[in-house]
């Protein structure tokens, strides 16, 4: 009779041949599981890179160890990608994504890292809008260069406390960046494994540009487990394409954790005005079925800047009211 701590000794000599260290090394074995009869094996493993060139080779070394060498007669193995090594296991990931431009994902990006800060969290930011970064503006922080590492590592820049990366600070004031499809990969390989974020972060919140193109997808790929919140405003022209937008995150088989409509009415004396309609966000997670977290009013920062709300304005206390709901849609997601 083998023992589960026999079967991993025993397998933990097969090499990650995306990582080319063996699974024991790499403590890539996360779950193992021997059947009531002794007939099968569980596995969870982990791997560098979760394709089939990696994949098909861990299985079939692990397939001749536990069928031909133990016995065995069957073997089911599933796979979930490593993090970059730059981030914690322990950190949140949620990326914010839109249908369209012009809905405020960005602002809402910003005000939640915010919130989650006042609540004591320690938060990081990727402006991965890559053709529209506008986080350095938003966070009123003078675009300059990263401070680096002799083996070209970055240092995130840190504002009240927030820590944030932009390609704003990758290219030269108010020049375009024009990079093809395989050179976004490359801003995002910076941004998620050549940063040195700090080991306290709780939360990584990731700005993602409006639409379904390449950033979506190299994002599912390096961080596969991160979750996603779907911002629109009520009017259907962004409700319409926010729904595309969910359900591209769907096809990925990421996560939502729910929908933010933003500028959903504007507020004179007590009587709320809806300039963009109605409704556009409670359809927009209807269709998602995924929970409507909340609405945004239009408004206009009184604490000194010029997209930030402080925690004690009425806005910012609804920033503080969405934050705490999304930490409780992370918590049952996971």
């Amino acid at each position: 009779m083998i023992t589960i701590e026999e079967l991993k000794e025993k397998i933990g000599s097969v090499i990650d041949p995306s990582r080319n260290h063996t699974l024991h090394d790499l403590n890539a074995i996360k779950h193992a599981g021997i059947d009531g009869d002794e007939k099968g094996v569980v596995l969870l493993i982990e791997v560098g890179k979760k394709n089939t060139d990696t994949t098909q080779v861990i299985t079939r070394a692990i397939a001749k160890i536990v069928k031909l060498d133990l016995g065995f007669k069957s073997l089911v193995i599933d796979y979930e990608q490593a993090r970059p090594k730059a981030l914690t296991k322990t950190v949140k990931l949620i990326g914010v994504v839109s249908g369209k431009g012009g809905v405020g994902k960005s602002t809402v990006t910003a005000n939640l890292a915010y919130a989650l800060t006042s609540m004591g969290k320690k938060v990081g930011v990727i402006d991965a809008d890559i053709y529209g970064a506008n986080m350095p503006k938003i966070f009123e922080c003078e675009v300059h260069e990263l401070n680096g590492t002799p083996d070209q590592k970055l240092y995130p820049v840190e504002i009240d406390g927030i820590q944030m990366v932009s390609t704003e600070f990758l290219v030269e004031p108010d020049r375009a960046l024009m990079w093809r499809g395989p050179m976004l990969g490359k801003v995002l390989k910076i941004f998620f494994e050549d940063t040195i974020w700090s080991q306290e972060l709780d939360y990584l919140l990731i700005d993602l540009p409006p639409g379904t193109g390449d950033v979506m997808m190299d994002v599912k790929n390096m961080v596969p487990d991160a979750k996603m919140l779907v911002v629109t405003t009520p009017h259907p022209n962004a409700s319409h394409i926010a729904i595309k937008a969910g359900f591209a995150a769907k096809s990925l088989n990421q996560d939502i954790l729910g929908v933010l409509e933003n500028m959903s009415y504007y507020e004179i004396d007590g009587v709320k005005h809806y300039i963009f309609g109605q409704g556009g966000g409670e359809i927009v997670a209807d269709k998602l079925t995924v929970p409507f977290l909340g609405q945004i009013p239009i408004g206009q920062p009184s604490s000194g800047k010029h997209s930030i709300f402080a925690e004690t304005e009425r806005i910012g206390i609804i920033y503080l009211a969405l934050a705490k709901r999304i930490m409780e849609e992370y918590l049952r997601a996971e």
